[in-house]
């Protein structure tokens, strides 16, 4: 059924508008987003049709299926944000409008366990005193989103913190390339993300005593031969006021060292520009940063969904654009009816590169399809863009417990400063035999521990 067309853009504009200066909490335009999601699955009663159709917000002059390049992304240009402004104009960025459209069946934007710790646990949440989230009976969280329909930035961040890759356990097989200011690919290396939940899990408590934690997340690479072994671990509390500990285990040192907390505004190994801190949008306990303020709702444009490559070898996007055509994964994205955007100063680190970040996240899931960084003088950093989705093509699927698998797939690391590009995709599997999985067994005594790192490291 189409809805009333009195509820065109500039009606929707004006909401998002007043919402954002009113300081209203909660998502959707004819409705409220996450209770029409939970009673039907699907977000289309929430928002009028130009905000679910491309073609019907332009006016049939961008169509599902188009490319956008600097010839014609003035016929967008707001729906994206100036970062990726600047590499479609400057660097001969393109990218494809997804083919299917904008996604609105809720359960392909979560991993099936989390929607449905979510649908559970809905309205249980709140935060206490300082700013941590607990039950309602004063327990830490119990799993899922804790704020679906958020009220404030805090929350929007919370959501985004306590279960990053929304699994008990991930493992992720990575590829990542180094692109220098020339456009060359100057490192290539293969790693190992993984992490351990600890509170907010959908199975049951994990074994052991871990009073006190919110997640294990540890690094490995496995090549090239001269940083093979190198591994950190990041061993998180659950007060979102404490900073993690943070260790490393460098192999021609043969030994594990603790690194201090500002060492997660450094680059982990030569020529990649991504930070520990940039990770997830959200990479440091979410109290040591301060000052949230939602500034602004808009509809955008986002991979969100639809970005997974099972169909190319090694999951692996074909690269374009920049000097030597090598910059840029070439990615689809979807129009997202509404995303909100969040700012939020580090206040807790006196030495952060940063002044602010900027962070556009996806109303329907809180993943966010943009992350802006900027500088001490207030200018334009770095940009952290991610894709998302299912792993699932018509030829290709991924299975999670019987579910198509939900996952990031794809990251981009811009430096507009150095003019470098850390580019990541999850592949099936990297040397050593590791591979992307879910959901896994034995995760903290294989992965989680300094005796783990060192053995990765031998």
């Amino acid at each position: 059924m189409a809805h009333i067309r009195k509820y065109d853009f500039d009606y929707s504009r004006r909401l998002f508008m007043d919402k954002t200066a009113r300081g209203i909490g909660g998502a959707g335009v004819l409705g409220a987003l996450w209770p029409i999601m939970a009673e039907s699955g699907e977000i289309g009663r929430a928002y009028p049709d130009e905000l679910l159709s491309i073609e019907a917000y332009t006016k049939g002059k961008v169509k599902n299926g188009d490319w956008i390049d600097k010839s014609n992304i003035e016929l967008v240009q707001d729906l994206v944000d100036p970062a990726l402004m600047i590499e479609v104009m400057q660097m001969d960025r393109k990218f494809q409008i997804s083919p299917s459209g904008t996604t609105t069946d809720v359960t392909k934007m979560f991993p099936h366990e989390f929607l449905e710790a979510t649908l559970k646990n809905q309205g249980r949440a709140k935060l206490d005193e300082v700013g941590n989230v607990r039950t309602d009976d004063g327990q830490e969280w119990i799993g899922g989103l804790p704020f679906p329909q958020v009220d404030n930035g805090v929350q929007v961040i919370a959501n985004m913190t306590l279960s990053w890759g929304r699994h008990d356990e991930s493992m992720y097989a990575v590829i990542a390339d180094a692109v220098d200011a020339e456009g060359k690919v100057v490192y290539n290396y293969e790693l190992v993300w993984c992490e351990q939940q600890v509170s907010g899990r959908t199975s049951g408590p994990l074994p052991g005593d871990h009073a006190g934690k919110l997640r294990y997340q540890s690094t490995w690479f496995t090549e090239p031969q001269d940083t093979k072994g190198t591994a950190f671990l990041s061993v998180w509390p659950y007060d979102q006021r404490a900073f993690p500990d943070l260790f490393g285990y460098l192999p021609a040192f043969k030994r594990v060292r603790r690194f201090p907390t500002n060492q997660r505004f450094e680059p982990l190994v030569s020529g990649l520009n991504f930070y520990l801190s940039d990770a997830w949008a959200a990479g440091d306990p979410y109290l040591t940063w301060g000052n949230y303020k939602i500034v602004g709702r808009q509809p955008y444009l986002g991979s969100s969904q639809g970005g997974w490559m099972g169909d190319l070898p090694n999951w692996r996007p074909e690269s374009h654009g920049g000097p030597d055509g090598k910059t840029f994964f070439i990615v689809q994205k979807e129009l997202i009816p509404e995303v909100i955007i969040l700012e939020a100063e580090p206040t807790g680190f006196s030495r952060a590169p940063y002044s602010k970040k900027r962070v556009y996240v996806d109303a329907r899931n809180f993943v966010f399809p943009q992350m802006l960084t900027y500088d001490r003088r207030n200018e334009l950093f770095k940009c952290g863009e991610p894709g998302f989705g299912q792993y699932k093509t018509a030829a290709n699927e991924v299975l999670d417990k019987g579910k198509p698998a939900w996952s990031w797939t794809w990251y981009h690391s811009h430096d507009f400063q150095g003019r470098t590009m850390s580019r990541f995709n999850q592949t099936a599997q990297v040397a050593g035999g590791y591979k992307s999985d879910y959901n896994l067994t034995n995760v903290y005594d294989n992965y989680m521990t300094q005796a783990a790192m060192r053995r990765l490291g031998t």
